[in-house]
């Protein structure tokens, strides 16, 4: 079986090279379709998952927990219910059969399916250049503003992977392979990233 899952830093395009990876591969990608899941079985509005953020979650666990990620069934909180719905669709969706799955540390809740693990990154300037050209028209931000959420939307992802795991998010022995997107159309990228994958699972 062949699961890929994407980490990625923000603005770096990886929701998109989960896509046209996917496409490439002929397999689906799962993305926010896991919101679109979660908000189903719970009888939730799919903007109420959405909004509710890495940052929310660490807030609700507690230190004395450490990484047992089983005591979160335990508290009664409306961000842990969430996030063990987004678990249990990830699971869900992986054992349907290959796919790509973007975000929300499913190469951490995976790992027993020995998914291909990887990580897109770019440099500052790539990264605000692609939020910039995709933020909407009325969210612009200034360019410090925009600086200061790229920012901590990293941190929160950090600090969100560190909850479930010893691998510290972003760094290179955590995943099998880093792509830098600096300065390139994601679309350039695919091609050899899709060769890369059928090798991996050769």
């Amino acid at each position: 079986m062949r699961i890929i899952t994407i980490s990625r830093e923000f603005g770096s395009g990886g929701r998109e090279l989960g896509m046209r990876l996917a496409e490439a591969l002929g397999i689906p990608c799962y993305d926010h379709e896991l919101i679109e899941e979660v908000a189903k079985q719970n009888n939730m509005d799919v903007e109420q998952v959405s909004n509710i953020s890495e940052r929310d979650i660490q807030l609700y666990y507690p230190l004395t927990m450490g990484r047992r990620f089983a005591s979160m069934l335990k508290v009664d909180t409306r961000p842990v219910q969430v996030v063990v719905a987004l678990q249990e669709a990830i699971r869900r969706f992986a054992h349907q059969g290959d796919c790509v799955i973007v975000g929300r540390c499913a190469d951490v809740i995976l790992k027993d399916m020995e998914p291909l693990n990887i990580f897109v990154y770019a440099d500052a300037a790539s990264k605000l250049r692609r939020c910039e050209q995709r933020a909407p028209e009325d969210e612009k931000l200034s360019t410090p503003a925009l600086n200061r959420l790229i920012a901590q939307v990293d941190k929160d992802r950090a600090a969100y992977r560190d909850l479930f795991s010893d691998d510290q998010w972003g760094k290179k022995e955590a995943y099998h392979l880093c792509v830098n997107t600096s300065g390139k159309q994601i679309k350039q990228l695919v091609p050899a990233l899709a060769g890369y994958v059928n090798c991996w699972f050769a």
